[in-house]
This record gives structure tokens, C-alpha cells and sequence, in this order.
């Protein structure tokens, strides 16, 4: 700067001398000052261009946003794929096939008979096999190998998807302050879940002397797993959404802040009837009174409570597990249907309302499918649906609370 700045001061004083000695000869050298003038301008044009190129960076803008909403609308995407091949891998009863957890050296599945053999034995050492699979045959193994496989490798692409972008987006100027602390925390969040999707793996590896049961993971670690899972696609779908759809311009009325606080509601019960899904899946408490509306034959059954103390029931006892999981899911679809009322008797941007109305639709097919799976002894295609259903439930319930939410200030 300092150079520049002199070598600007010597040409506008070469120009001023020009000028100078054109005035004491008369018009004695025209080309002279003329080539003075034009040297002078042409410095400072240069100089101006280059202390203006550092506003040319790019900074956050709407076309950032769009691109930065796009990526998470992506990713979120990919943890659906991650939560429903693993609700999959549960139901086949294939999660419990790989006993050993490497970042990087079992993305290569085996690839010799010799290598098969070998994971195979080591498989055979674990209470699964001891208990439930005895007479399973090495063909038997890698179906259910390939199943975990594929489903630890999806989440290593769900963590490569989150943290490549992130670096990149970073570099490029692309993320406001506000926005490198969100997706910090969810490129940390991803990092999470795969540590807690192998904690929850070794609860159903371990040796229990004490217990005659089938070998299961934790019903607890797994509702932490899915649980995480949920909360990364949430708040990743959200933040999308955001970025992508502009707040509505809608009067703040008294009426329209009792349907934001009312789906809010809603949404938070949504997402807890999905999470007790986990401890129906983790017990398998869907095998349990394949009837409805009654469990057997009576209304609440007999053995709603028989563990002790009264609070071990809702998370140990198979039959109040399923019971929970029936309320919350009729619960759920009360308070869409109440929402989808209130909302008629308003005016609302019309996004907004086919965004509860297909919430409303959801809602009642959910609730189809779910009785049909109980109806049926929880077929593998048909749970796989219905769990499906409840993400793209919640994912709805998010929707709509992006187009209700309050426009910045």
C-alpha cells in the first residue's frame, strides 16, 4: 500500500509538473503533456480497481443460502436412508453379525472363502449364534452380514456428506457465524451417533449367564440411537427448510400464535410416539396381544404392571411398551386432527395448508399401517413401512412448523 501510494503521488505530480511546464512554454510540447496526463489516470484507475478487489469475496447471500439449504435438505435425506435401512437390519435380525467395529479397515467386507470362514468363527463365539442361530450356514451369515455392512457403510457416507461440505462451504465464504455453529454441531452430532450405533451394538454382544432370553441390544441404547438419529434429521430438515423457504408475511393475530404453540405440540408428540417405536422394536413388544382395539380381550390387560417398581414397566415390560406406543400413536393422531380443524377456521398462506393437510393424511395412514403390522405379526416389508411412515410423519410436522414460524426481525 505504502508503494502504491508513492507511486500514485509521483505520477499525479509528474501530471501536475506537466501541467506546470506546458503553461511556461505555452503549447511548446502538446505530446509531452498529453502522455503525462493519460499515465496519471490510467495509475490511479489501476490503483483504485485494486484496493476495491477484496469487496469482490464472496459473503452469505441468497444464493448461498439456497445452495447451503439444498446440501442439508440432502443430508437429511441421507439419515432417512440411515434410519430406515437400519430399522431393516433390526428386523432381520442382522445388526448383531459384525462383532468387531474399525473406521476404516471393515469398509472392506471378506472377500476369500478363507475370510468368510474366519468371520464367520468369530460370530460363533457371541450368544446370538450360541442361542438363536446354531444351525445357520455360512450362506445364512452373509446375508446378515451383508445387511450390517451396508448399513455401518451408510453411516460412514452420512458422515462424509456433513463434514466434506462443511470444510468446503467454510473455505468459500458461504456461512454466516450463526450458521458455522449450527453445522458444526451437526457434523459433531454425526460423529456421535456412530459412536452410540456401536455402543448399542455391544450391549447385544455381551454374555449373560443370568439371562435365558434371546440375545437383543439394549432396548435402551437402541431408543438413544434412533432418538440421535431423529434429532440430526430434524434439526438438519429444519435448518434446510429455513434457508430455503422465505418466513410468511402474516399479521401476528392471537389465533395464529395459539396454532404455532398447538404445532408445536403436536410435533413433540409426533416425535416421541417415533422414539417409543424403538422400545417396540428393542423388545419385541409388536408380538405381543396382535389385536385391536383390545390387547387379548380386554381393554387393558392384566399384565400391564407386573414388573416392579411400577416405572421398570414402561420400559421393560413388553405388554405396557406396546400399550404406551397404542396411546401415544392415537394421541398423535388426535392432535393432528384437532390441528387440521383449528387451522380451517383461519387464513392461512396456502403453502401452509397443504402442508397440514398432507400431515392430516399421513397422520390417518400411519395409524393404518401400524394396526395392519400388529394385525399381522409384524411381516418384515410392512414394519419396514411403517417405520418409514413415522419419519415422513415427522418430517411433515416439521414442515409445517417452518411455514408457521414468525419472520425476523
Amino acid at each position: 500500500m505504502l508503494l502504491s501510494s508513492v507511486r500514485t503521488t509521483f505520477f499525479c505530480g509528474c501530471r501536475n509538473a506537466g501541467k506546470g511546464l506546458t503553461l511556461r512554454h505555452n503549447s511548446k510540447s502538446p505530446q509531452l503533456r498529453q502522455w503525462l496526463v493519460k499515465r496519471g489516470q490510467s495509475t490511479v484507475t489501476a490503483e483504485a480497481g485494486a484496493s476495491s478487489a477484496p469487496a469482490a469475496s464472496i459473503v452469505p447471500n441468497a444464493a448461498t443460502n439456497r445452495i447451503v439449504g439444498r446440501w442439508l435438505l440432502g443430508c437429511s435425506g441421507l439419515v432417512v436412508g440411515a434410519v430406515v435401512l437400519g430399522g431393516v437390519t433390526r428386523l432381520t435380525e442382522s445388526g448383531l453379525s459384525m462383532v468387531d467395529w474399525h473406521l476404516v479397515r471393515e469398509m472392506k467386507p471378506p472377500q476369500s472363502q478363507a475370510e468368510w470362514e474366519a468371520e464367520f468363527s468369530k460370530y460363533q463365539q457371541f450368544p446370538e449364534f450360541k442361542i438363536m442361530n446354531h444351525d445357520m450356514t455360512l450362506p445364512e451369515f452373509k446375508f446378515i452380514f451383508y445387511m450390517e455392512w451396508g448399513h455401518r457403510m451408510w453411516g460412514r457416507l452420512v458422515g462424509l456428506a456433513y463434514i466434506l461440505p462443511t470444510i468446503y462451504f467454510w473455505r468459500k465464504g458461504y456461512l454466516t457465524r450463526s450458521m458455522k455453529g449450527k453445522v458444526l454441531g451437526l457434523c459433531g452430532f454425526v460423529f456421535f451417533q456412530g459412536l452410540l450405533g456401536w455402543y448399542m451394538v455391544k450391549s447385544g454382544l455381551e454374555e449373560k449367564p443370568e439371562s435365558y432370553d434371546i440375545p437383543r441390544v439394549s432396548q435402551y441404547r437402541l431408543s438413544a440411537h434412533l432418538g440421535s438419529a431423529l434429532l440430526l434429521y430434524c434439526a438438519s430438515l429444519w435448518t434446510g427448510l429455513t434457508l430455503l423457504m422465505p418466513a410468511h408475511k402474516v399479521a401476528e393475530t392471537k389465533r395464529l400464535m395459539q396454532l404455532r404453540r398447538f404445532a408445536k405440540g403436536t410435533g413433540g408428540l409426533v416425535f416421541l410416539t417415533a422414539l417409543s417405536g424403538a422400545f417396540v422394536a428393542g423388545l419385541d413388544a409388536g408380538l405381543v396381544y396382535n389385536s385391536f382395539p383390545k390387547m387379548g380381550e380386554r381393554w387393558i390387560p392384566d399384565d400391564l404392571l407386573a414388573f416392579s417398581p411400577a416405572v421398570k414397566n414402561f420400559f421393560e415390560n413388553p405388554t405396557t411398551v406396546q400399550f404406551d406406543h397404542r396411546i401415544l400413536g392415537i394421541s398423535s393422531l388426535t392432535a393432528v386432527t384437532g390441528l387440521y380443524l383449528f387451522s380451517r377456521r383461519m387464513v392461512l398462506p396456502r403453502r401452509a395448508k397443504i402442508a397440514i393437510s398432507l400431515l392430516t393424511a399421513m397422520a390417518y395412514g400411519q395409524v393404518a399401517l401400524g394396526i395392519s403390522t400388529l394385525l399381522m405379526y409384524v411381516p418384515t416389508p410392512l414394519a419396514a413401512v411403517h417405520q418409514s411412515g413415522s419419519v415422513a410423519l415427522l418430517s411433515l410436522a416439521i414442515w409445517v412448523l417452518a411455514e408457521l414460524r414468525k419472520m425476523p426481525k
